[in-house]
This record gives C-alpha cells, structure tokens and sequence, in this order.
C-alpha cells in the first residue's frame, strides 16, 4: 500500500491535468475550423469535393510524419519547453487559415498546423508519467483524452455560430489568438520534475512499481521499441480508432448536411452529440483501466480487453449505419460509435506510460500516435474520392467499419506485454 500524493504534487498533478485539458480541447478545435467550414470553403475557393479530401488530409499526413521524431524530442527537451513551443508555433498557423486566398496557400496553413501539433498527445503521456503514480495514470490519461472529444462537442456549435455571424475567416483567427495566449500560459505555470525540488516521499510515490530510470533516450534504444510485437500491436489498432474519429470529424458536417439534408446550423448542432458521447467514453476508459487494475488485473491486461471490445463494438455500430433510414437511429449509431471508439482510444493511450519504460514514454506515445494518423490522413483523403465517385456516404461508412474490425484483430493478435530495453544489446522484448 502506498502513501497518497503530498500536497504538493496534487497540485501539481491538477495544474498539469487542467492545462492539458484545455490544449487538447484547442487542438480539436482548431482540426475542426475546416471540416465546420467544408462548404462555404468549397464554394468561395473553388475545390472539388475531392481536393477537399486532400485538404482535410494536407494537416494530418504533416501531423502523422511529425510523430516519429517528436517523441525523442520531448524526452530529450521535457514537456515544458516542448509544448510552449509547438502550441505557439500551431496557434501562429491556425491564424494563417484565416488570410489564405487558395488552394495550395490552405494546403500549407493546414500542413505547418499539423506539425505544430504533434507533440501535444505525447507530450501527455510523458507529464503523465511524470506527475502520477502507476495506480492514477488511468484516469489522467482517460481526461487528457476525452478533452479532445469535448473540444469537437463545443467546437461544430461554436465555431458554426461563428461562421454564421461573422465567416469562416474568423474561425480561424480567433482560435489562433486563443492559443498564443494558451502557450504562454504553459510555459508560465508548468514545471517538469527535473525543474522542481521532490522529498524523498514525493520521489518515492511517483516511481513505485515503474521501475523508472533517469537515463536519457538514445536513437538506437528509440529504434528498439520497433522490433517489439507489442508496439505493432499498439500502431494497428491505434490506425483504426483514429481513422473512425477522423472519418466523422472531417466529414460528419458535410455528411448531415449533404446524405441527410440538414440546413447548416441544425448538421452544426446534432454533430456535436456524438463528440460529446466520446467525450464520456472517453473519461470511462481511463476510469476503467484504474478500476480493473484496483480489481487484481495486470495494468497491460485491463487496456487490451478495453481496447478490444470496445473497437468491435466501434465496428458493429459503423457497419449499421449505411442500412439505417431514420436520422435519429443514425445519429445514436454514429455517438455509440464514438463512445466506442473514444473509450478505446483512452485506454490505448493509458497503455504507453506503463508499457514503455519512462524515459521512452513520449517516443512510444509517438510511434503509437504516427500509426494512428497514417489511418487519419487517410479517413477524409478516401472518403472524399468515394463519396465524389458514389455521390452518398455507404462505401466510406463500410469501408470504416471494416478497417476498424482489421485493426482490432491485430491489435488483439500483435500486443503482448510491457516493452523492456536492453541497452547493452539493444533487443526489445515483452514482459509477461
């Protein structure tokens, strides 16, 4: 039985958790400005629905290639320094959204928004790691997570009252200025454990049953964690879940709108229910995962059963959708979807800080992240190629749910055990 947090760190751990929170609600917002805005940018700039997709694509191949190195990054230059720079760097961008006048001018806002993003996810995981014991991180990581889906839920009705009272330009700007002021506010309030002074008690809490070691990554134990089957396993099943949220947050507008002949205002409001059911699945997962751990269950374990189920259920769910005739069963269908989805994608997240060891807790998150968002950029890239080919959404909609059925198979099939690095012999294994 271990001591509870000192003062100190629970403070530290609510600061961390709360401005965690309100980046990642940012950043969904910010994804969101373009796919509220998918029509009216069509019409003004002249784009094909299929160069749409590209479009909507442009900011996630950036954000899925900035993966693989932004995770040694972070464990290198810590969270601090790293997100009061990225944050920044991305709000400067998502201004850029706001003044374009083309096609290949938005292509270039979106892909510099994409890079700027990268290390927020991961970045998570490592302060995680960092501030809360091995029995919390669960939870944290579950509201970290669901943050994201919050950000969708207030972000289609908000940014689609914008749009309508001011335009679309707007959207972007103001969102823009709302980071800038964020990133400050990071680098103003959050410390990394090596900048702040911890007993022996404080230390002793955050690295009990973690093992953890304070030596810095390397390139060479980085490329270890690619010779693991449980790091596989992880990027399979994370391309699913990410190519189903990004199936319905580029397109879920147009798709009310277009499939189901809702006015713009009235797609803008029920689009944010299924974010707002992904916001609750989301902070469910990570409560699960504590929860099936304080039962007895091995913490790897608790995370592949929730993964697991709740990708088949994802799946079940999506492949219904396209044989439904009532907007209000396909509405229920598309948030239990997201539900899904989102408690899955919580208790993926909750495997890297006990699946990698701590100092390659962001290196993980981010190979596991750049899986996901290969599946990201591909969800808007193909869903605008069929639904311009088809004119509906029933292949898109199929084709999801048979991805997200194929990933949770080789999540199930690839992902073992915790990953352990020999630094002698660089070989990754998995513990039992």
């Amino acid at each position: 039985m271990i001591a509870p947090a000192t003062a100190n760190i629970t403070r530290r751990q609510r600061w961390a958790i709360s401005m965690l929170v309100l980046a990642g609600m940012l950043n969904y917002l910010d994804r969101a400005t373009l796919a509220v805005a998918n029509q009216v940018v069509q019409a003004e700039l002249h784009i094909p629905i299929s160069s749409m997709g590209l479009l909507l694509s442009a900011f996630l191949w950036a954000y899925a290639l900035s993966q693989l190195p932004v995770g040694v990054v972070i464990d290198w230059y810590g969270p601090r320094r790293v997100l009061a720079v990225s944050l920044f760097g991305w709000s400067i961008a998502q201004a850029a959204g706001g003044f374009v006048t083309n096609f290949a001018q938005f292509a270039t806002a979106r892909a510099a928004l994409g890079i700027g993003e990268a290390p927020l996810f991961p970045t998570g995981a490592r302060v995680v790691r960092d501030w809360f014991n091995i029995r919390q991180r669960g939870l944290a990581i579950g509201i970290c997570q669901a943050a994201a889906s919050f950000g969708s839920f207030i972000a289609i009705p908000l940014l689609t009252f914008v749009m309508l009272r001011l335009n679309w330009r707007w959207m972007f700007i103001l969102a823009g200025a709302l980071g800038a002021i964020l990133s400050i506010a990071w680098w103003s309030i959050h410390r990394d454990p090596a900048e702040t002074y911890l007993s022996a008690e404080e230390k002793s809490f955050l690295s009990e049953v973690d093992a953890a070691t304070t030596s810095q990554p390397s390139w060479s134990t980085w490329a270890q964690l690619f010779r693991s089957r449980t790091t596989w396993g992880m990027v399979a099943g994370f391309f699913g879940l990410i190519y189903t949220i990004w199936l319905y947050t580029s397109w879920l507008p147009f798709y009310l709108e277009h499939e189901r002949h809702m006015s713009i205002a009235k797609a803008g409001m029920l689009a944010s229910i299924p974010f707002l059911c992904g916001f609750i699945g989301g902070i469910l997962g990570g409560w699960l995962c504590d929860l099936l751990v304080a039962k007895g269950m091995q913490p790897m374990a608790s995370r592949k059963v929730l993964v697991a189920v709740s990708m088949l259920l994802s799946a079940l769910c999506g492949a219904l959708i396209p044989f439904v005739v009532h907007d209000a069963t396909v509405l229920f269908l598309i948030s239990a979807s997201m539900f899904a989805t989102y408690v899955a994608a919580s208790a993926a997240w909750a495997t890297v800080p006990i699946a990698a060891p701590a100092h390659l807790t962001a290196s993980l998150g981010s190979i596991q992240n750049f899986g996901g968002y290969i599946g990201g950029a591909l969800a808007p890239l193909l869903t605008g190629i069929l639904v311009e080919r088809t004119g509906n959404f029933r292949q898109p909609l199929l084709l999801n749910a048979a991805i997200t059925f194929i990933a949770a198979m080789l999540y199930i099939a690839l992902t073992r055990g915790s990953i352990s690095i020999n630094e002698d012999r660089h070989l990754a294994k998995e513990k039992a």
